[in-house]
């Protein structure tokens, strides 16, 4: 059944003969609104109390008028994105679905206690109501993605946002650090690296030469956790890069159903092929093989940290300089081994906000102290040694303007980001037909769904 039709058997319309321009619409029970092609029920807010419950979260404050505005919210998303050409892959969503319900039959103890919990008759409806849930969150998060995607924001804008702020209002900034690190991985055995390239070459010439499965390969074999269940697959855009450059440089340079020769980053030994390419996207598969690293090769990465860290304690070399000349970390060397905050993009973090690992590797540390070699192993199983160092400390204090730009510039272009959203959120309502039944017409919503 289609949208459109859903949207007829929603609304019934009896016309009048005698007055063909007047329409009378008839709601069906259980109908709570309509937001463009799509229908929301009064099940529907029922299974997001459910889905909150489900994830620990409290719903005691928790108002039906709440979730039917975030239900509708989610919909005008979804609604618009299709407009907009927007699209989703199902393979994604198929896997994430795969993942939902192993977790919930690990949570409950069967398939049959899940359907029993959310009240669905068999695993078919319970897996095809998930897909549709899921696929309308990412319509959402895309549309939410495209409609903040150009905004930025000036130094003249962060300083009039700054100004704006009433003094006693500013906000206080929690102590913070600068950390800085020197890596050293382990040597590689040349032996080993060898026959990892010759397993790799193996599966590509099985794939294609025995028509045997690249998917079957990457879930038996590949080293990449990431991606080892969905069988090595990735979708790449070309506007938004989230793998290496090795990687991207070989992929896009594939033809679909092409196979990469075994290539070499950070992570791994890898070969990739292509599924598809759609205008910007391309939905890839690949498997990693990490070499294993030898006993004898971290103790010697292990007794070079500790060479650095001595001549670093005895003055011979800064730690800067010998995080340019000796550290493997590509991101951080060029920084004198700075590290650099993720979520902010400088180079302080928030001590409350540190990383559990991370706070634990500087816990004991006082100013300018350097660690002991600490053994770090990725999700990929790569192991190697470093040290770190807090190379600066601010207490906390009341935002600077200075002192603290590149935060007052975050906040200034998180508000700018919240009004493009809000003046869209307007705009788009205005022009898209939304119906809410009467019983939900007295919910004080936060958009102007009823158009008053």
């Amino acid at each position: 059944m289609t949208k459109r039709i859903l949207i007829f058997c929603v609304l019934v319309y009896s016309f009048s003969w005698a007055q063909p321009q007047t329409q009378t619409r008839l709601k069906i029970d259980g109908v709570t609104a309509v937001v463009g092609d799509y229908v929301i029920l009064d099940s529907d807010i029922d299974k997001a109390y459910i889905d909150l419950q489900s994830q620990g979260v409290s719903t005691k404050d928790i108002t039906r008028c709440s979730l039917l505005g975030k239900l509708m919210e989610d919909k005008l998303y979804a609604h618009h994105a299709e407009q907009d050409s927007i699209e989703v892959s199902n393979d994604d969503i198929n896997n994430y679905v795969e993942q939902t319900i192993d977790y919930f039959v690990q949570q409950l103890g069967g398939i049959d206690k899940v359907l029993e919990f959310y009240n669905k008759k068999d695993e078919q409806s319970f897996r095809s109501e998930l897909f549709e849930v899921n696929r309308i969150q990412q319509l959402s998060q895309r549309m939410q993605a495209k409609i903040i995607e150009d905004i930025e924001v000036t130094p003249d804008e962060v300083k009039v946002f700054f100004n704006a702020i009433p003094e006693d209002e500013l906000p206080v900034f929690g102590a913070e650090l600068e950390i800085a690190q020197i890596v050293i991985e382990p040597k590689v055995n040349a032996e080993e690296e060898k026959r990892i390239i010759e397993q790799l070459e193996s599966m590509r010439n099985d794939v294609l030469e025995n028509g045997s499965s690249f998917s079957s390969k990457a879930i038996l074999y590949s080293q990449d956790p990431g991606s080892r269940s969905r069988g090595g697959r990735y979708t790449l855009d070309r506007n938004r890069p989230q793998m290496v450059k090795e990687f991207r440089e070989q992929a896009y340079r594939l033809q679909e159903g092409e196979i990469s020769q075994p290539f070499k980053t950070d992570f791994g030994w890898h070969i990739v092929t292509v599924d598809k390419i759609r205008g910007r996207q391309i939905d890839v598969r690949h498997v990693l093989l990490t070499p294993p690293v030898s006993n004898v090769a971290l103790g010697q990465a292990q007794n070079e940290l500790k060479l650095i860290k001595k001549r670093i304690e005895d003055g011979e070399i800064s730690f800067a300089n010998a995080a340019r000349e000796f550290s493997y970390d590509k991101i951080t060397r060029a920084n004198g081994g700075v590290l650099i905050n993720p979520s902010t993009g400088d180079t302080r973090f928030e001590l409350t906000k540190l990383d559990p690992e991370l706070y634990n590797q500087i816990l004991k540390l006082k100013d300018n102290e350097i660690s002991i070699p600490i053994l770090e192993e990725d999700r990929s199983g790569n192991k190697k040694y470093k040290i770190v160092m807090v190379t600066n400390r601010f207490d906390q204090h009341q935002a600077d303007y200075v002192q603290d730009y590149a935060r007052i510039k975050d906040l200034a272009l998180k508000e700018k980001q919240l009004k493009t959203i809000e003046n869209w959120m307007r705009e788009k309502i205005a022009d898209t037909y939304v119906s809410v039944n009467t019983a939900s017409q007295s919910c004080d919503f936060a958009n102007n769904w009823l158009k008053k």
